[in-house]
């Protein structure tokens, strides 16, 4: 019998990471308790839905997504409770015949998946969703907890400034989670370029860029009067206390080290926002 894969493993195989990103992923990882899922996520190399891409197409798997907006039956919410729908990041989509589609934030998970087909008589047929996903469906059909809708948010810009692909499609897939609108560009120019033209509420800017960087990119914007209002949060990968007295000093609103921590991001976005610009959006 063949040696059943690691979650890991798979990714690497996929080509979502690379060998020395799952064997950094595997250290932070220890003792913690935290998904493998999670932990390359806080590092900002993957989102969430790169990991449930990668597994339906690496094994044939259908994705789902917008679970919480659709109506389930009593009846097939009783298949299982809410706490192990939570605790295994599973949720019954639906019956047909004798066969229940169930969406999985690891459809590989072979024990649960026996389990619940032994227990419902049911034959399983994985579906690959997000953690993100399950708790809102969860939330909305379990707990009846109704999530505040982000329409109010929608009118904040967001521009994100950053040459690395995978940590600047991180940082937007946890701020669109939020509900902002979103730009982006991959260095100081082109940033500088979208905030004159697109003038966003808020930008979020590498300090390391080629062509222009974030240094100069945020000069540059302080020597024009249409945005030098924008506040700017920078990222670097320099996490010590003294490069981050520099940029507050220069002028920066807020720091933030790589590698990024989405809800930590989402929540300094937040405030920055807020402090800026209050409570009301402004006007489109």
């Amino acid at each position: 019998m063949a040696k059943r894969k690691r979650f890991g493993e798979i990714l690497v195989e996929a080509k979502v990471v690379n060998e020395h990103q799952l064997e950094r992923a595997l250290e932070k990882q220890k003792g913690t308790g935290r998904r493998l899922g999670q932990v390359f996520e806080e590092m900002g190399v993957v989102t969430e839905r790169d990991i449930a891409a990668a597994l339906a197409r690496q094994f044939g798997f259908k994705t789902v997504a917008n679970i919480s907006r659709a109506t389930f039956s009593k009846e097939l919410l009783a298949l299982f409770d809410g706490d192990t729908a939570m605790k295994k990041l599973l949720f019954p989509l639906k019956q047909e015949g004798n066969s229940l589609f169930l969406a999985m934030v690891n459809p590989l998970d072979i024990e649960t998946i026996d389990n619940i087909s032994f227990k419902s008589g049911l034959r399983v047929i994985p579906c690959v969703t997000t953690p993100t996903e399950i708790q809102s469906a969860v939330n909305r059909h379990y707990l009846k907890i109704v999530e505040q809708t982000h329409e109010e948010e929608t009118w904040w810009t967001v521009l994100v400034v950053d040459d690395q692909d995978l940590v600047r499609a991180a940082a937007m897939a946890a701020l669109k989670r939020a509900g902002y609108d979103l730009l982006e560009a991959s260095n100081g120019a082109d940033g500088l370029k979208v905030a004159l033209q697109q003038k966003p509420h808020l930008i979020i800017a590498d300090t390391v860029m080629p062509r222009m960087d974030g240094y100069e990119m945020f000069r540059a914007m302080q020597g024009n009067l249409s945005i030098k209002h924008i506040p700017i949060i920078a990222l670097s990968s320099k996490s010590t206390a003294e490069e981050e007295a520099k940029l507050l000093e220069m002028g920066y609103f807020d720091f933030i080290a790589k590698p990024i921590n989405p809800i930590r991001l989402v929540a300094r976005v937040k405030h920055a926002l807020r402090i800026n610009y209050g409570t009301t959006p402004p006007p489109r």
